[in-house]
């Protein structure tokens, strides 16, 4: 799972709370807006949790080389992963050149620096065919993920959506399932239809239904 916090009301406390149950929970990472990465990498450091920030987020609007610097900068301050968001009316518009030189820039700019790069469909306001062409492109531009949602759209991760991603890409790319992963039951939906990272504000609910279950075995 990565243990997320991106409310813009988001405090530098609450962050360090976040770290703290990252922490003793083993998450994958943290993943916060770029403002906290180089708090995150300070609270992280030494352990296995890796850092995780956005990139032109949450609407996927800002211009390419916007992406690269932001992204650069973040893994200058500590970021080791990097969950970007594709220009989304570039995609519905069948613009895929643009959307896969977006992309690709960005993945150019973290491989150089040994990070993964998650590649935010928002699908909530996809069609069936622009999902795939979400897919297909991140793929080939060398993402290391594909990922639903911003958790800011119209809605977030589905079954049906998780399935088809998963369908799409195939064993070798990530899926990660975000926005609406909020107990045990959903995660494990999630997980069974193809997803292989969580991204969540609720990680702390959901290993704490996971221990109560136990528990009464």
């Amino acid at each position: 799972m990565d243990h997320t916090l991106l409310k813009p009301e988001a405090t530098p406390q609450q962050i360090e709370h976040l770290c703290e149950e990252a922490k003793q929970y083993q998450f994958a990472s943290v993943c916060v807006n770029p403002v906290y990465v180089s708090q995150v990498a300070r609270a992280l450091q030494g352990t296995p949790v890796k850092v995780c920030t956005v990139i032109g987020f949450p609407l996927g609007a800002t211009p390419t080389r916007v992406k690269v610097f932001e992204t650069r900068t973040c893994l200058e301050m500590g970021a080791q992963e990097i969950d970007m968001v594709l220009p989304i009316g570039h995609l519905r518009a069948g613009e895929f050149e643009y959307v896969l030189e977006d992309i690709y820039s960005v993945v150019e700019a973290a491989h150089a620096q040994d990070a993964l790069v998650k590649v935010i469909l928002e699908t909530a306001l996809l069609d069936h065919r622009q999902k795939i062409a979400g897919c297909l492109l991140s793929q080939k531009a060398g993402a290391d993920f594909v990922k639903t949602s911003t958790g800011f759209g119209p809605g977030g991760a589905t079954v049906e959506d998780i399935e088809l991603m998963r369908r799409v890409v195939g064993p070798n790319t990530g899926v990660k399932a975000s926005g609406g992963v909020r107990n045990l039951d959903i995660a494990r939906a999630m997980l069974h239809a193809g997803a292989n990272r969580l991204g969540t504000s609720s990680g702390v609910i959901i290993m704490r239904e996971l221990e109560e279950e136990k528990s009464k075995k």
